[in-house]
């Protein structure tokens, strides 16, 4: 099976022989009849088979690669039932001068008198007779196999096509986010350098360890939950280090196993709980944050409490509108996001089919 497999994909590769294995199963499959019946010499087998394959080569090859892509395709119906009528009855006469003056001089022909050029091109209707039908039926499988190998091929480029923008944007979706987180944490650190605190070498050190994992974990399309829970325990401690005391953070976690997750969801949700609701209350504001992974279905929680004076906007902020795109990139319509907005709390929760 891997065999088969394997040389299906090489030829896909290889047009040139393809086309050459085409033509040579045409003359094989006229073989049997040969060994079986036939008495005359195989070199005469041979060039009676050439003078047949030869004007069925030429109007296959003339259908697929001049009447059917710059006319038929184009919707020049007229033109390529022109070149059609056309192509047809030159190639039939083709067909018949090479059996008159090639296969019926053979040996071991034996053929009636020749018929001059004039007769051939004139008797139309043995040509319909006789030789267009051997022109068609061989040029409609060529056709079919061909336009069944483009269709097959455009559509392997289509999907990798498909692919490659899908992962385009999703770095593109990625670099919004990163320098984002940065731009906060960095202010934050300038901060505490303001004021000499003893806790700014402490948050650079966090900052590092974010930094390991934003620069050097998240090239993959799914990382750990477990390496991503870390990271936001790290974005978490960071921002205490600015909010002392007066920020309450719960962080619950309840995992029955480790499984992949897209990178930096989490922490944009909760990125943006800091800017929109710690950030904004003046206050003692609150975070509550539960991850659940249980029996297929991952959901992540996160809650902060909101300002009485902190005017609340209904339009999704930039981060949650590119975790949206993110979100339908990787999983379509196998997730759920969902904004609860109340008077003094503002809550996401985000669900994940993973069944």
């Amino acid at each position: 099976m891997n065999f088969i497999k394997s040389s299906s994909e090489y030829l896909k590769h290889k047009k040139g022989l393809l086309h050459v294995l085409f033509w040579l199963v045409i003359v094989l499959i006229r073989l049997p009849s040969y060994l079986i019946e036939e008495d005359f010499p195989f070199y005469e087998w041979v060039i009676s088979n050439l003078c047949i394959l030869i004007p069925q080569v030429i109007f296959s090859y003339y259908l697929a690669y001049l009447v059917i892509p710059n006319f038929f395709l184009r919707k020049k119906y007229g033109y390529a039932f022109i070149f059609l009528i056309i192509g047809t009855y030159i190639l039939s006469i083709l067909a018949r001068i090479l059996v008159i003056y090639v296969i019926e001089t053979l040996p071991n022909s034996q053929a009636p008198d020749q018929e001059s050029l004039f007769e051939i091109i004139t008797e139309w209707k043995y040509l319909i007779q006789r030789y267009i039908p051997s022109l068609f039926s061989v040029s409609f499988v060529f056709l079919f196999i061909k336009f069944f190998l483009d269709y097959d091929r455009t559509l392997n480029k289509s999907l990798q096509l498909n692919k490659e923008k899908i992962e385009a944007e999703l770095k593109i979706l990625k670099t919004q986010l990163n320098p984002h987180f940065l731009f906060n944490t960095l202010n934050n650190i300038y901060t505490l350098s303001l004021e000499n605190s003893p806790k700014t070498p402490v948050s650079i050190g966090k900052l590092s360890e974010i930094l390991d994992h934003v620069l050097y974990r998240c090239n993959e399309k799914f990382v750990s939950l477990s390496s991503e829970i870390e990271l936001l325990k790290n974005y978490i401690e960071l921002e205490k280090l600015r909010y002392d005391e007066r920020l309450q953070v719960s962080f619950i976690s309840n995992m029955e196993r480790d499984t992949k997750i897209p990178p930096l969801i989490l922490l944009s949700l909760v990125e943006n709980a800091f800017k929109h609701g710690a950030g904004e209350d003046s206050g003692s504001p609150k975070i509550d944050i539960e991850v659940f992974n249980k029996k297929g279905d991952f959901i992540f929680i996160i809650s902060n409490t909101v300002s009485k004076d902190y005017i609340s906007i209904r339009k999704e902020n930039i981060g949650l509108t590119n975790i949206r795109k993110q979100l339908d990139l990787v999983y379509e319509n196998n997730y759920s996001l969902t904004i609860h907005n109340s008077e003094n709390m503002f809550a996401v929760t985000l669900k994940i089919n993973q069944k």
